[in-house]
C-alpha cells in the first residue's frame, strides 16, 4: 500500500507532510481501483506503484503484476478502516490479518525505521510519537473486523 502515498509536492500544497502515513496522505481511490483491477481482471498485467523509501517518494508503474500471480497479498495499515475511500478496500479482499504488536515493539520498530531513514533523534521521536502511534491507535480500531488477529510478541 506504501506506493499510494500522496507525493511530498502533494502532501505539502495540502499541509500534511508532517503527518504523512496517515489515512488522508495516501491515494485511497487509486488503491482501490487497481485492487479491484488486480481482482476481476486476473488475465490482465496490473502496474503497482512502488513506494521507494531513499527518495521518500511513490514510484508509479514498478511492480507487474502478471497474469501468472495466483496469489495477491495486500499490505497495509487501512485495509479495515471504515472511511470513505477505505471502507471500498475490504469487499476486495478474501481474508485480512490483523497483526497485534504491543505498543513498545511498536514504537521500537518505528523509531529504528525512522533513524534508518535519515532522521535524527529527534525528529524520529517527534514523527512516530507525533503521527505514527496516532494512527496505530486509528487502525487498532478495526482489529475487530479482521479474519485473524497474529499476536506479534517478540521485542
Amino acid at each position: 500500500m506504501d506506493g499510494f502515498h500522496l507525493s511530498n509536492a502533494v502532501l505539502d500544497a495540502r499541509g500534511l507532510r508532517a503527518v504523512k502515513g496517515a489515512p488522508q496522505t495516501f491515494d485511497a481511490e487509486g488503491f482501490v481501483t487497481l485492487l479491484r483491477k488486480a481482482r476481476e481482471e486476473p488475465e490482465a498485467t496490473v502496474l503497482w506503484p512502488e513506494f521507494v523509501r531513499e527518495l521518500d517518494e511513490p514510484t508509479p508503474e514498478k511492480i507487474a503484476i502478471t497474469p501468472a500471480a495466483k496469489l495477491v497479498i495486500a499490505e497495509g495499515n487501512y485495509l479495515l478502516l471504515d472511511q470513505p475511500g477505505w471502507r471500498e478496500v475490504r469487499p476486495l479482499l478474501d481474508d485480512v490479518w490483523y497483526v497485534d504488536a504491543p505498543r513498545k515493539v511498536l514504537r521500537a520498530r518505528l523509531l529504528e525505521r525512522e533513524l534508518a531513514g535519515g532522521r535524527s533523534g529527534e525528529d524520529a521521536v517527534s514523527r512516530v510519537d507525533g503521527s505514527h502511534l496516532a494512527n496505530a491507535e486509528l487502525v487498532k480500531q478495526s482489529r475487530p473486523l479482521a479474519g485473524r488477529v497474529v499476536r506479534f510478541d517478540c521485542p
